[in-house]
């Protein structure tokens, strides 16, 4: 199934956040909007206040750092309450409760209640933190999409239980949270068309093997 999927998905893999905190601001940034928006409000905040970079042809700017941010009274197209989030994730990051490496060597659920400590975070945006912004590899991601995609793509009579889950993400492992990335697109793809899509089940069954670099491995 899996192979399938890549194939797919021209061995699509999940594009990581540079930070677990600026995973926690994009988040809290786009909050109730559409992701263009949010993006465009990130944007704006990097060139108003983030650190510059000259590239080819261009000025570009980085999202301001925990610092930075801090200080910032006022930020375009962010309201109050946003704003005070905003100041509480750059405090937890000033303190280090952000810290990649330190996610990373967590239980996952300890990582996750972690995160959840901060303003405005619940489980949605704790799972894409811990998983997108730190980059666990190997954990599964509870969520609705995800959970429809491997019903379907497994022919599943119910919504699978935590027990299904463990038993048919185990040979996934150590790449579990890249593998349910692939379920998740596929599952959109197929709502998008309609539920028309066909299905990965009916491809063909032998695939080239994937190759693998060192490069591959790293989730940074």
């Amino acid at each position: 199934m899996i192979g399938a999927l890549q194939a797919e998905h021209a061995y699509l893999r999940p594009v990581l956040f540079h930070s677990p905190y600026e995973a926690a601001c994009a988040f809290v940034i786009a909050h109730r909007m559409r992701i263009e928006q949010g993006r465009a409000i990130r944007a704006r905040i990097a060139a108003l206040c983030g650190e510059p970079f000259e590239v080819p042809g261009a000025t570009v700017h980085a999202f301001p750092s925990p610092q930075v941010l801090r200080r910032q009274a006022s930020l375009p197209g962010v309201d109050a309450e946003k704003l005070s989030r905003l100041h509480g994730i750059a405090d937890a990051a000033l303190d280090g409760r952000l810290d990649r490496a330190r996610l990373r060597a967590m239980p996952v659920a300890e990582a996750y209640a972690d995160v959840k400590r901060l303003r405005g975070i619940g489980d949605f945006f704790a799972t894409a933190i811990v998983l997108r912004g730190a980059g666990r590899t190997d954990a599964l991601p509870d969520e609705p999409i995800t959970r429809a995609g491997i019903r379907r793509l497994y022919a599943l009579p119910h919504d699978p239980s935590p027990a299904d889950l463990a038993r048919i993400s185990a040979p996934w492992a150590p790449y579990r949270m890249w593998c349910s990335v692939l379920i998740h697109a596929t599952q959109r793809r197929w709502r998008a068309a309609g539920g028309a899509q066909r299905s990965p089940q009916s491809a063909p069954r032998h695939r080239p093997p994937v190759r693998t670099s060192s490069s591959s491995h790293s989730s940074t």
